[in-house]
């Protein structure tokens, strides 16, 4: 059985900073662009009286037009792939850390009584079940911080694939640059093709009229 990968889509500064500190980075949920999301992990915080709950996101599934649009649109987007064992296993000496698949609930199948406090962070929408999102949580009951770093070591990253935005011209040198970060020199990276593959348009470029 293949080993289940998670795939985190970000921007080339975020990459950057994760491949030369070899530390991953959990943010506040407060400035998310889904606010019925931002809204659960706010009321899970203080219906628990937590001083701080930070979160990092993943997609449990290949990539997806989706998810470039969404989470990493533009030139500089990154699809960084993770080892999935290897990434949980990042933080599993921390007794604050959490995570698991989040559930996705239709509204008139949702009730007060079927939802735990516990289960807040990793409830989102119907409408967004095709995320497949998988989320590490971080709860601290005592002490306040807007973000929390973890060593990360690089042989949990599988590889990285670059924009399918980002222009052909600059994606050689980018690769090149990347792979100039200590440890990285044997890095798989590609440039998704996504939105544009040689393959697929020669399927019609090859039938007869």
């Amino acid at each position: 059985m293949a080993a289940v990968s998670l795939r985190r889509y970000t921007n080339l500064a975020a990459l950057i900073d994760l491949l030369a500190t070899r530390q991953i980075t959990l943010l506040s949920p407060t400035l998310w662009d889904d606010r019925n999301d931002a809204f659960f992990m706010r009321q899970y915080k203080n219906k628990t009286g937590a001083r701080t709950v930070l979160a990092l996101c993943f997609a449990e599934t290949h990539e997806t037009y989706h998810h470039w649009r969404v989470f990493s649109h533009g030139p500089d987007g990154v699809c960084i792939e993770f080892d999935k064992s290897a990434l949980i296993e990042s933080f599993a000496d921390d007794k604050c850390i959490t995570s698991k698949r989040v559930a996705y609930r239709q509204i008139p199948k949702l009730s007060t009584s079927s939802v735990k406090l516990n289960s807040l962070p990793f409830i989102k929408r119907f409408p967004y079940r095709d995320e497949k999102e998988f989320r590490i949580v971080y709860t601290d009951m005592t002490t306040e911080t807007e973000f929390k770093k973890y060593d990360l070591p690089l042989s949990s990253i599988r590889r990285v694939n670059l924009s399918p935005w980002m222009p052909l011209s600059l994606s050689d040198s980018v690769r090149k640059t990347i792979r100039l970060i200590k440890g990285c020199n044997k890095l798989p990276i590609s440039r998704s093709t996504l939105v544009d593959n040689e393959r697929w348009k020669q399927v019609a470029a090859s039938i007869e009229p």
